[in-house]
């Protein structure tokens, strides 16, 4: 079962999608882990902490940008998508700029939920990657006002973009806050 992607006028492969997810997992995974730390030292940094309050900020616009769909609020229900966006933008840049002097931050906390770390870890890294190209494939069918198309991706963006943002708050404060 493939899935076709319209980008134009004319339906994208059916293979772009996983190529999109896939490059961005790629690029994340490089600049996160196959670049050296800049400055060892930067583990202190407030930068994570920024982050999960990004993330949870992110979190909270698409809960209220789902609301005021529902009940038809279409121009506050736009900004409040896009603002989601610009945070989870400016979130993945201040993530990238704290992996890259801080490197890879293991995981220090209680041995006892480790596994339940590593479970909520491995989706949150997949489902961010996917949630690149989802989330910017949806807003550019809402903004050229592609209703049917923009519902039909949206169903699926929106569960994966709030997983997203809500594991990646988890996951800060297993990281960082449970010693």
């Amino acid at each position: 079962m493939g899935m076709s992607i319209e980008l134009g006028r004319e339906p994208a492969p059916g293979w772009l999608y996983p190529v999109l997810a896939g490059a961005s997992a790629l690029c994340v995974a490089i600049l996160v882990y196959g670049l050296p730390p800049l400055r060892p030292d930067f583990g202190s940094s407030a930068l994570p902490a920024l982050n999960a309050g990004l993330n949870s900020a992110a979190g909270f616009c698409l809960i209220l940008g789902y609301r005021f769909i529902r009940r038809g609020q279409i121009e506050a229900h736009r900004r409040t998508m896009l603002f989601a966006f610009a945070l989870s933008a400016i979130f993945l840049v201040s993530y990238l700029v704290h992996h890259a002097q801080a490197g890879s931050v293991p995981y220090v906390g209680p041995p006892g939920l480790r596994a339940v770390y590593l479970a909520i870890l491995v989706p949150h890294v997949i489902l961010a990657a996917a949630v690149v190209p989802l989330a910017l494939i949806t807003i550019f069918r809402g903004l050229k006002d592609r209703r049917p198309q923009h519902r039909r991706i949206a169903k699926i963006t929106l569960p994966v973009w709030l997983f997203v943002s809500v594991s990646g708050v988890i996951v800060y404060l297993m990281v960082y806050r449970l010693h």
